[in-house]
C-alpha cells in the first residue's frame, strides 16, 4: 500500500504542474562584449583597422594599460601578481625575460601560431610567453660626415677606441634605456667581464657622450638625422636608415644614415607576450597572443611600432627591403645571466664612466 499510495502523489504532481499555467522563459539576454585589458609598455601601437578586426571577431572590447618603458612595466605586473591589472602582458624582452618568469607571472599557453616562428626567436620553452617581434641595436653613422672628411666609418667596436673617431660618439645611459642596455651588453659580450669596463674606459678617454634616453641621443646629439647635432655616430637600430626614407621632410632617393651591421656589433631584442596568472579573461586573452603572432598584426608592426615580425609569412614594405641591412652574427647573452649579473654590470659601468 505504501508503494502504491506513494506512486499516486507523484502522479497527482505531475498532473497538477502540466495543468498549471507556466510564466514564459525569459529571454535571453546580452551581456555585451567582454573586456580584455592589455598591459604594454609605452611605445606600444596599433592601427584602428587591425583592432577593430580583432574585436569584431572575439566581440570583445580591448583596453590598453600603457605602464612605462619594459623595466617599469614589468615591475608593475610583478607587484600586481596577486591581483593582476590586465589579462596579457606584451613587450617584456629578452633583456627582463628571466627575472619575469622568475616571479611567476605569466601563465602557459602555446599558441598553434608559433609553428610559423622560427626556433632562434622562441627563448621559454615551456611557453608561458611567445615572441612578437624582433630589432637589432647596432651603431648608426652620418653618411655625409664620413664621406666628407674621407675617413672610413666604423666596422667594429675597436674602431670606436682609434683617435680619428675622437669625440664622434653618442650613446645612451644603459641603466635609463633600452639601447643603451644593448649597447653595454653588447661590449660585454665582445670583450667578457674582464674587458669590457677597460673598453668602457677608452671610450671615455676617446670623449664619448652618455646621455640619458634614445631621444635625445639620435634627435638632438646625432648629425645624421633631423637633430643635426655634433655628433656622427650614435646607438640606434639597423631599421634607422629606412625609417629616415619614409619620414623625410622632403623625399629622398637614399637614407643619409648607414647601419654598422659586421659580426658582433649588434645586439639583438626580441619581444614578448603572455597571459598573466590569474587573467580575468584567459579563454579572451589567448586569441589575443594568437592575434599579436597572426600575419595581420605581424606586417603591421614596422609601421607602427619600428620593430620587426617574427612570423614568416609577414611581408615586409618595398623600403625595408630596399634599404634594411640584417646583422648575419648578433651578439648573445642568455636572459638567465642578463637577469642575475644586470645590477653589478650597471654599477661598474656606471663607476667607471660617470664617476
Amino acid at each position: 500500500m505504501p508503494g502504491k499510495f506513494q506512486k499516486s502523489i507523484v502522479l497527482f504532481l505531475l498532473l497538477l504542474t502540466a495543468c498549471t499555467p507556466q510564466t514564459p522563459a525569459a529571454p535571453p539576454t546580452s551581456a555585451g562584449p567582454q573586456t580584455l585589458t592589455v598591459m604594454t609598455h609605452d611605445s606600444f601601437a596599433i592601427s584602428e583597422t587591425a583592432l577593430q578586426a580583432f574585436e569584431e571577431q572575439n566581440q570583445a572590447k580591448v583596453q590598453f594599460l600603457k605602464a612605462g618603458d619594459t623595466g617599469t612595466s614589468l615591475n608593475k605586473a610583478i607587484l600586481s601578481k596577486d591581483n593582476p591589472l590586465a589579462d596579457v602582458f606584451y613587450g617584456v624582452d629578452n633583456t627582463f625575460l628571466s627575472r619575469a618568469l622568475d616571479e611567476g607571472i605569466f601563465q602557459p599557453y602555446a599558441s598553434p601560431l608559433l609553428s610559423n616562428i622560427p626556433d632562434e626567436f622562441k627563448l621559454d620553452p615551456d611557453n608561458f610567453v611567445s615572441p612578437v617581434d624582433y630589432g637589432d641595436v647596432c651603431l648608426n653613422y652620418d653618411k655625409a660626415y664620413f664621406a666628407e672628411k674621407g675617413l672610413t666609418p666604423p666596422q667594429s667596436l675597436d674602431d670606436l677606441l682609434k683617435p680619428e673617431y675622437k669625440s664622434l660618439l653618442v650613446v645612451e645611459n644603459p641603466a635609463t634605456s633600452s639601447p643603451g642596455l644593448a649597447f653595454l651588453l653588447t661590449t660585454l659580450a665582445v670583450y667578457g667581464e674582464d674587458g669590457y669596463i677597460d673598453f668602457w674606459q677608452k671610450l671615455v678617454e676617446n670623449d664619448v657622450k652618455v646621455v640619458n634616453d634614445w631621444e635625445l641621443a639620435y634627435y638632438t646629439e646625432f648629425s645624421g638625422s633631423s637633430g643635426k647635432g655634433p655628433r656622427p655616430i650614435v646607438v640606434s637600430y639597423d631599421s634607422s636608415p629606412a625609417y629616415e626614407v619614409m619620414y623625410a621632410e622632403t623625399e629622398v632617393s637614399e637614407p643619409p644614415t648607414a647601419a654598422v651591421v659586421a659580426d658582433n656589433t649588434c645586439f639583438r631584442q626580441i619581444e614578448f607576450v603572455g597571459i598573466l596568472k590569474g587573467a580575468k579573461n584567459p579563454h579572451l586573452a589567448q586569441k589575443w597572443e594568437d592575434f599579436m603572432l597572426s600575419q595581420q598584426f605581424q606586417q603591421e608592426l614596422p609601421m607602427q611600432m619600428f620593430v620587426f615580425p617574427v612570423n614568416t609569412n609577414a611581408v615586409l614594405e618595398d623600403v625595408f627591403g630596399n634599404y634594411l641591412l640584417l646583422p648575419t652574427k648578433t651578439v648573445f647573452i642568455s636572459p638567465e645571466d642578463i637577469t642575475a649579473r644586470r645590477q653589478s654590470w650597471l654599477e661598474a659601468w656606471t663607476e667607471a664612466v660617470l664617476r
